[in-house]
């Protein structure tokens, strides 16, 4: 998505602190709203989680309508 640490930072409303140990660390740890406000930050971004079913595993995709609103919002 082309989107700094400081971006995300910024749409999640976390440290970039936050976001860099997150992207640092071997396995996905950090607090319930920590997760959340990340997850739903990167939705509105313009990511849709994909569950996981009987026949693929787990996965992300990109929306271009969403990534636009992001963009503008980041810039307000």
């Amino acid at each position: 998505m082309d989107l700094s640490q400081a971006q995300v930072s910024k749409l999640a409303a976390i440290s970039a602190t936050t976001i860099k140990r997150l992207e640092a660390a071997p396995e996905i740890r950090g607090s319930a709203e920590v997760l959340w406000k990340l997850q739903t930050a990167l939705e509105n971004a313009g990511v849709e989680f994909i569950p996981a079913d009987e026949h693929k595993g787990p996965g992300v995709r990109l929306t271009q309508k969403l990534h636009a609103k992001a963009q503008v919002k980041l810039k307000g």
